[in-house]
Formats: structure tokens, C-alpha cells, sequence
């Protein structure tokens, strides 16, 4: 088994553990599968598909911990891939019924897909009452602002 197919094995293995009842075990494996994707060395196909099952752990597992083990993997593969808006669209979708804590992480992965489409979603958080949410939406809309006006400058 190559490098590459110990990494898959790797996620493999750790998508099983993730059906399992118990929430430290589902934690522990999305730090798992969180380190795979950190070493950046996934295909971006794969790691898309990676975030797509975290997206969907952290819409659906009912232990919070696991909720906010899954968008911190989300967060790190954004520091490692360019995570396309469609892949993370489902946590806009259901932005509004994230905690505070998991709101943080939400309102960065929108802003680092860099796609306009996420920016009226961010904004409507710059009014949150909590201020991290607000300081975490504020460098969302920043980073969706200052990426579209990169690519006008780029494009000029």
C-alpha cells in the first residue's frame, strides 16, 4: 500500500467509526480524519468529499463536541484546499441554527471559499449579539470582499 492509499484507508476507516454510537469515539476519529486532511496531500476531489461527509456530521450528530470536532476539520482542509461554495453550502443553509461557538467556524469556512454567494449569508451575522460571532462574521465578509476585489484587479 502506497502513501497515498494509507491516507485513504486512513479517512476509510474513520468514516466507519463514525456511525458508532458512542460521541468520544466520532470525535476521535474526526481529529483523525482532520490530520489526513492538514497533511494536504489529498487529491482535491478526495478532500472534497472528505468535507462533504464533515458537513454533513456537523449538521447531524447529535453530541456538540463531535459537531465542532467535524467544522474544525472543515476549517483546517480550508487552510489546505480551495474549498469550492457548492461543498459547504449546507452549513449556510442551516446557519442559523448553529451555537454561537459553532457559528465562529461556520461564518470563517464560508469566508474562505472566496465566492460572493456566501457574502449575503455572512452579513446578516455582522448583527449577532455575540460579539465573537460578530468579529468572526466582520473577517468573513472581509475575506469574501478583499478576494472579489483581488480578482476585478486581476481581471483590469
Amino acid at each position: 500500500m502506497d502513501g497515498y492509499q494509507g491516507l485513504t484507508a486512513v479517512i476509510e476507516s474513520a468514516w466507519r467509526e463514525l456511525n458508532g454510537p458512542d460521541a468520544d469515539r466520532r470525535d476521535l476519529c474526526l481529529d483523525v480524519v482532520s490530520d489526513v486532511l492538514e497533511t494536504g496531500r489529498l487529491t482535491q476531489g478526495d478532500a472534497e468529499r472528505a468535507v462533504e461527509r464533515l458537513v454533513m456530521a456537523a449538521l447531524s450528530d447529535g453530541s456538540s463536541p463531535v459537531r465542532e470536532s467535524a467544522l474544525h476539520a472543515v476549517c483546517t482542509a480550508s487552510t489546505h484546499y480551495e474549498l469550492p461554495y457548492r461543498v459547504v453550502e449546507p452549513l449556510a443553509v442551516d446557519a442559523d441554527g448553529f451555537e454561537p461557538l459553532l457559528l465562529g467556524y461556520v461564518l470563517s469556512i464560508l469566508g474562505s471559499t472566496h465566492d460572493r454567494a456566501a457574502l449575503p449569508i455572512v452579513e446578516r451575522f455582522l448583527q449577532h449579539p455575540h460579539p465573537e460571532v460578530r468579529r468572526e462574521a466582520a473577517e468573513a465578509v472581509h475575506e469574501l470582499c478583499w478576494s472579489r476585489e483581488s480578482g476585478r484587479e486581476e481581471r483590469e
